[in-house]
This record gives C-alpha cells, structure tokens and sequence, in this order.
C-alpha cells in the first residue's frame, strides 16, 4: 500500500465499516427497545403485510367475542320474561281449572274471569316492555324469517355477528323470536277462540286446552333460545381458541427473540468499538509520511 498524504484510504475504508456497524447497532437497539422485529416495512415487507392482516383479523375475533355475550345477555333477557309469562299462564290455567267446575254461579265464574283477563293483560305487558339496548324481543318484531340491515333501523329477524368475515355459514347467526303476547298465544279477550274468555263452564272447560297450547309455543320459544344460548357458548370459546392461536402466530411473525437480538447487539457493540479504535489508527497513518519529510 503506498503511502499518500491527499487521501486515506484506509481511513475511509474503515469509516464506511464503522457506519455499517452503527446502522447494524441502531436497528438491532430499535427492536430489543420495542419489542418487535419487524417496525417498518423495510425490515420484513412481506411480513408486515402478513402482520398487519392477522392483527385485525385478532381485533375483530376479539370483537366478536363481545358480541356473542351481548346476545347471550338478550337472550337471558328474553327468557328470564318468558319465566314470569310461564308463572302467568300457570296461574291461567288454575282459574280456568276453578271456573270449569260447576260449583260456581256465572257471577262468580265472571270474578274468575277477571282475574283471567288481568293476567292476560299482564302477559302483554310483558311482552311489549321486554326489551334489550332498545331492542323489543318478545312483541313480534324479530319473528319475521327475513333480515333486512340496509336501513338505520334493521327489520327482521336478530343477526349477530361474530367472525372477521361476512360468510353466513361461519361468521353470523340469526336468531328469531315469535311474539308471545296474550293474543299471540290465543289467550284472553284479545284473542279469538276457546283461550279468550272463561266467563262460562263450557269457555273454562275449552281454555284448558288452549292454555296448554299457548304454554307450548311459549317453551318452543324457550328451548329456541337456549339452543341458542349453547351454541353461542361454544362459538366464544372457539373465538377465543381462534383469537389466542392468531396472536401466537403473529408473534411469531412480528416481536423479536430477545436472546438472539441481544448476541447481535453485543457482536456489533464491539465491532463498532473496534471499528472507532481502527478509525483512530487510521487517521494517524498521514503522520508517518510527515516524519519522513520531516527527517
């Protein structure tokens, strides 16, 4: 190598490893300080493609997670006021069961029956005040077959949403409930048939059967919903097995081995501190050819 005074090339040389180094120490800081491998796209393109998808694929499990309880909750809702209806039409069918004997004079089979249609008028009530985040569950508004969310307000049956995608067989479930109001379920003197009054023997003697219709409909209702309700159970836990598998996945793809990292950061640590002292060294080699002018 000769040795020049306008350039040192070996100065330079060792300058430009120094600044690989330090770009080397700077990246490999940047991960162990946040934890992650891949902080731009720089460092891993298709990988942080494949991050940032399974990222809202997690979120939204996540959401659907706390969407398939909020339905839980409704349908807890909804059944808890069909348990008071069922107390309702117990008490339905003991009046009817008194009047149809005939030990009772018709004014006092009336008094019966005014009880009768009080109940009747409560089991409407109910039916129209039962209600979830504004939702009527038990009027009839969800028993259409249809759904229709295009507008504001959506019509039809319930649709919930649980999974990342908009595929019917694996990502939403609709759930229908029939109205169970008094008229409904043929009872009291809104309705028309043999439920509708119990005011003579014969009328009493009818609404037994009637009741024990209403009561049917009534807990096929309820045992819709609680078919529901386990279904629902079983997805959350599977959205959750879902969501945990993911995150594992992603953190395999985008957070950085610790281990591994910090034997980089210490390999170029003490490159560049043997770099810094070569560049010392270096810049010291013009002085040999001014000792030898000086000489």
């Amino acid at each position: 190598m000769s040795l020049v005074v306008n350039n040192n090339f070996t100065a330079l040389t060792t300058a430009n490893t120094l600044n690989a180094t330090y770009n080397k120490l700077e990246k490999s800081t940047q991960r162990l300080s946040s934890g992650l491998r891949i902080n731009s796209a720089a460092d891993d393109a298709a990988g942080l493609a494949i991050r940032e998808l399974m990222r809202s694929d997690i979120t939204a499990l996540n959401q659907g997670v706390r969407n398939a309880n909020d339905a839980i909750s409704l349908i807890q809702t909804a059944d808890g006021a069909m348990e008071t209806i069922d107390e309702k039409l117990i008490r339905m069918k003991e009046l009817a069961e008194q009047a149809a004997t005939g030990t009772y004079n018709s004014d006092q089979r009336l008094i019966i029956d005014s009880e009768y249609q009080a109940m009747a008028s409560e089991i409407t009530r109910i039916a129209n005040a039962t209600d979830f985040n504004g939702i009527a569950l038990l009027n009839g508004n969800l028993s259409n077959s249809t759904y229709d969310g295009s507008g504001l307000t959506s019509t039809g049956q319930l649709h919930i949403h649980f999974g990342s995608g908009n595929d019917s067989a694996q990502d939403y479930y609709e759930i229908r409930i029939g109205s169970v109001s008094a008229k409904s379920l043929g009872l009291g003197n809104t309705a028309s048939g043999n439920g509708s009054s119990i005011s003579t023997q014969q009328a009493a003697q009818d609404a037994l059967d009637a009741i024990d219709n209403a009561i049917i409909s009534k807990d096929q209702i309820r045992a819709s919903l609680g078919a529901m309700q386990n279904r629902l159970e079983a997805t959350i836990t599977n959205l959750e097995t879902q969501s945990e598998n993911l995150s594992a996945a992603e953190s395999r793809i985008s957070d950085v081995d610790v281990s591994l990292e910090m034997t980089e950061y210490t390999k170029q640590q003490v490159l560049a501190q043997t770099a810094v002292a070569m560049l010392s060294q270096a810049n010291s080699l013009p002085q040999m050819a001014l000792s030898l002018i000086g000489g």
